[in-house]
């Protein structure tokens, strides 16, 4: 099984695009082939799919909440003066904890003279779902509750039941950012593909999150996205690319068929299969189809190298 991670550092720049392209490629090619959207924040990838419900959908708990029994409650306000998030508030002379805010931490328990008036409990951190796709491979999926916390958690359950699916290959779409999600995300990755604009917040998420990649010791490719509305700043990241081996995919023109498709609930290359963009984007999926057919050889070319272990500077005084 190899497992690939399609990030960004950034949102907007084309990432989904370029995951649900990879994804068709690899589905045509006979491979099974697992999808996993791992933006739990604001999942998309069922959009770009066409797909309006789930085959299975189960909640995920793995967080708790605090909540007071007003039956015992003294209203003595100690809760209140050291609770570290400021979850808990009064209303007509009662205290009340906001489930939204509070984060479990157990401290207000630990502090209530009273026994048992202050309680901790599981709550629902968001939703698991699942659905088999026309295209022939499963979609993996998550929702992240409002104000729940875990949501690197809830991305490496999503990519358990991947990988316990048993497929040749896993694709999976990060979120934005370089936060916990995406750090879910890369961790395990065989492989990691780095989508960038030509816009310099992009390229700096880019360098952000090339860093985990090498933090992880994963060789990674680069896909420019929009490569022609800045050009300049096209050659720095081929050069940046260059100079860190990294493997450039390919460069995908802006072209208006990408948010039209998107209004289509379709892929980009099935809704305008002529269009500059899609073109560019299927030649990016077959370069994948090649490095999968071509792994050991790849690897060894674009892994990145081991950094020398530190080794103190050691200076003797004279005479010894």
């Amino acid at each position: 099984m190899i497992e690939i991670s399609v990030a960004s550092g950034k949102g907007g720049v084309g990432k989904s695009t370029v995951s649900a392209t990879i994804a068709l490629r690899i589905a045509q090619t006979g491979r099974k082939l697992v999808v996993v959207d791992a933006d739990a924040d604001a999942p998309n990838m069922h959009l770009i799919l066409g797909i309006d419900s789930w085959d299975w959908e189960r909640p995920y708990s793995d967080s708790w909440v605090a909540q007071i029994n007003q039956d015992l409650c003294t209203a003595c306000g100690e809760c209140y003066k050291v609770c570290p998030y400021q979850a808990i508030y009064v209303q007509e002379g009662r205290y009340y904890i906001n489930e939204v805010i509070c984060e479990g931490c157990y401290t207000c328990t630990l502090v209530c003279p009273v026994k048992g008036a202050i309680v901790r409990r599981q709550t629902e951190s968001g939703r698991l779902r699942g659905v088999n796709t026309k295209y022939g491979f499963p979609l993996i999926s998550a929702r992240l509750n409002p104000g729940r916390p875990n949501s690197g958690k809830l991305v490496t359950e999503e990519k358990g039941i991947a990988r316990g699916m048993s497929p040749d290959v896993v694709l999976v779409d990060s979120a934005a950012g370089i936060g916990c999600q995406v750090v879910s995300s890369l961790a395990g990755a065989n492989m990691a593909i780095l989508v960038a604009e030509p816009t310099p917040s992009s390229f700096n998420a880019l360098k952000r999150v090339h860093k985990l990649t090498k933090h992880f010791m994963q060789p990674s490719a680069v896909v420019i996205n929009k490569y022609d509305v800045n050009e300049g700043l096209t050659r720095e990241i081929e050069e940046y690319a260059q100079e860190n081996n990294m493997d450039l995919l390919g460069k995908v023109p802006y072209d208006d068929s990408i948010p039209k498709s998107m209004a289509l609930m379709r892929p980009v290359t099935e809704a305008f299969p002529d269009s500059p963009a899609s073109k560019a984007l299927l030649s990016v999926a077959d370069r994948v189809l090649e490095i999968l057919d071509n792994w050991a050889d790849w690897f060894r070319a674009f892994r990145p190298k081991r950094p020398e272990p530190y080794r103190p500077l050691i200076i003797k005084p004279e005479g010894i």
